[in-house]
């Protein structure tokens, strides 16, 4: 428990994550220099739910928090915790590039060059979907501690 009782991100045993939000978080975050994470927001309890944020987006963090910190403050409510979403993933594939693809079918016309890139690209969600761990760590005062992760989807 936290030091003022229930609602602490401590009180977190499991979360659940979609599998979905886990490709598409990887994905933005390994083809972009956005942030996107899966963010669990309080009231926390046993079982909470990670949905897919940008960070960058920052609307919904309070103003002079660190987005990344979990713990109370004097009188502060809980601040979200933000779980990358290469710790969600049990060995994150390499991402695959269209160059790779050209490369791989010089002969291809452009459109079979596309489609066969799409097929890749769908192929490493796949895998990414398919892979998601079992537990994470997750920041909780300062400390990290496991909790288990429900993979839905």
């Amino acid at each position: 428990m936290s030091e003022r009782g229930e609602g602490g991100p401590d009180r977190i045993r499991s979360i659940a994550v979609h599998r979905e939000d886990v490709a598409s978080a990887l994905e933005a975050t390994l083809r972009s220099d956005r942030e996107v994470v899966l963010r669990v927001t309080p009231p926390f309890s046993g079982r909470m739910r990670a949905r897919l944020h940008a960070v960058d987006a920052g609307a919904s963090d309070p103003p002079g928090e660190d987005a990344a910190a979990s713990g109370e403050r004097d009188g502060d409510p809980p601040t979200p915790i933000h779980v990358d979403p290469r710790e969600l993933v049990a060995e994150v594939p390499p991402y695959p590039e269209v160059d790779e693809t050209a490369a791989a079918h010089p002969d291809a016309d452009l459109e079979t060059r596309r489609r066969l890139h799409e097929e890749a690209v769908e192929s490493w969600r796949e895998r990414v979907r398919d892979s998601v761990v079992e537990s994470v760590a997750i920041e909780v005062d300062e400390a990290s501690r496991d909790v288990d992760v429900t993979a839905l989807g």
